[in-house]
């Protein structure tokens, strides 16, 4: 039997579990795993926070694992207001948008990626809208945004609407929720800078994770809510 071996690990969540346990998601080049870390109250419960780069030793063949060792393999992601909001905002989708236990390394790259910018106080929408669009395309959900679903490039001057399971398609009368060309486009080239990229790319990645979270809001999005 071969010795288990450390793997780079951020917790997504954690909650109390029997006595002085926790149940943990984690993020790892191999998947989202779940598993239980025992005496959480102790030195291992204070790593076991969102944002912290791991080492985690993974222990068990079923699909609740057991946490044997765990240690830091790198600083701290320090976020604060909307940067967190934002952090705990990707931690929700992974957790509800990754299969268990189903390898997605460069997922895992993005995400440690994508707090360093946070941490670094780089603009939020283009991290997020980024973000959603590479995990989407990852787990094979990802579309073109220059060519519609007959293969036809986008139009600067048309209008699309988005068929979730096959792409955007070209729609001729304007009508609730459709995207300009010159909009998607932008997208395409994630020029940010162009009027209207930004919102556009917000409302189409909603459009294009609503199906995939199962009609469930997803509960970090409260936070950006303004009293």
């Amino acid at each position: 039997m071969s010795t288990p071996t450390g793997q780079l690990a951020y917790v997504l969540h954690s909650r109390a579990y029997r006595e002085s346990s926790a149940l943990v998601d984690f993020l790892t080049p191999q998947g989202l795993l779940r598993a239980v870390l025992r005496s959480a109250r102790g030195k291992a419960g204070t790593l076991a926070r969102p944002f912290v780069p791991l080492e985690v030793e993974f222990r068990g063949r079923g699909e609740l694992k057991n946490v044997g060792r765990m240690e830091s393999s790198g600083l701290s992601t320090w976020l604060i207001g909307e940067a967190l909001f934002s952090g705990l905002y990707l931690n929700e989708l992974l957790i509800r948008l990754l299969p268990p236990e189903v390898p997605h390394p460069a997922v895992f790259d993005h995400y440690a990626a994508t707090l360093l910018a946070l941490a670094e106080g780089r603009p939020l929408e283009p991290l997020l809208r980024s973000f959603e669009w590479r995990l989407l395309d990852d787990l094979g959900y990802g579309f073109d945004l220059d060519a519609d679903i007959n293969g036809e490039p986008v139009a600067a001057d048309g209008m699309y609407r988005l068929q979730v399971d096959a792409g955007l398609e070209r729609v001729w009368l304007l009508q609730p929720g459709v995207f300009q060309g010159v909009e998607l486009l932008a997208m395409a080239e994630a020029d940010w800078s162009a009027p209207g990229a930004l919102a556009a790319a917000k409302r189409l990645m909603r459009q294009a994770l609503a199906v995939h979270l199962g009609g469930r809001p997803l509960v970090s999005r409260e936070l950006f809510r303004k009293p």
